[in-house]
């Protein structure tokens, strides 16, 4: 394990006693609150110095009310110290006010909102998507790209249209893993590194595979990571507590530890903590 305190770039904390989840619905492991007490056990096994709460698809018409409630947890723990929260960027220009409702709260770093599940693969390119996007960089936020394999291809696109936002890739881009498939993923990975402005979460891995993965299944996509990115842009996210749907915080960890070894610690530091520390502009 890591052998300093590390930053957790992609922590969900939710309440659907609450606030509503849709995509909840069924999930008898997920549908139930999962709350900083939870987390603090399940990650009991290393030092977290920090945490970014990302937004959890709540219903739409309650992503205020979420980033408010998240709000109010980071002033009980204050290692939240970021928060990316959902807007409505396909609103173009007109989700500024939206925007300014969300920076009345100090941790607001950057905005998700996700592509994965829109049913027109075109999404990323419609004008009032990318205009939206754009509104981000004149208020000092990130935006977290949550793709699939299938969307890669029109991120690129979508990346190119937007030099001046600061972007996050989640997961990886959630390669094909289960049907064991690295291409056009891992050269359109290469293509996306090339961009300056993009990072990459190493995040939500196993949950793309198989049930029965082993190590030795993810190993192929993590080297694809690394190797593009590098240990100067990529950061490690937990993606706690949905990754329970694949494997335990300790086991996640763990591979990545294993993964990294020999690196010095100046580039365990960088993955570790450092980049998160820069990317989401963390006061520690």
């Amino acid at each position: 394990m890591p052998a300093f305190p590390i930053v957790d770039t992609h922590l969900h904390i939710w309440d659907p006693g609450r606030i509503r989840y849709p995509w909840l619905d069924g999930n008898a492991l997920l549908n139930k609150p999962y709350l900083l007490p939870d987390y603090r056990r399940a990650f009991s096994s290393v030092e977290v110095e920090a945490m970014v709460f990302v937004q959890c698809e709540a219903d739409f018409a309650a992503f205020a009310e979420e980033a408010d409630w998240v709000a109010a947890q980071a002033e009980a723990d204050p290692r939240i110290g970021a928060m990316v929260a959902w807007a409505p960027l396909e609103k173009g220009k007109a989700v500024e006010a939206d925007l300014l409702r969300l920076k009345r709260h100090k941790i607001l770093r950057g905005i998700r909102r996700i592509i994965q599940f829109e049913d027109d693969i075109d999404f990323c390119l419609r004008p009032e998507f990318i205009e939206g996007v754009r509104m981000l960089a004149a208020h000092g936020l990130s935006f977290d790209i949550c793709i699939d394999y299938r969307h890669m291809a029109n991120t690129l696109r979508f990346v190119e249209k937007l030099p001046e936002v600061p972007m996050i890739l989640d997961h990886i881009g959630k390669p094909a893993i289960r049907d064991g498939r690295m291409q056009p993923w891992a050269s359109q990975m290469r293509e996306l590194a090339r961009f300056g402005n993009v990072v990459c979460k190493v995040s939500g891995v196993a949950t793309e595979a198989a049930k029965d993965w082993q190590a030795d299944d993810l190993k192929p996509y993590l080297d694809v990571a690394f190797a593009e990115f590098g240990m100067g842009r990529t950061m490690f996210g937990g993606d706690w507590p949905v990754t329970l749907q694949a494997v335990e915080p300790s086991r996640w960890i763990g591979i990545l530890d294993a993964w990294l070894a020999g690196r010095d610690e100046k580039e365990l530091r960088a993955f570790w903590r450092d980049n998160a520390i820069r990317a989401y502009r963390l006061a520690i």
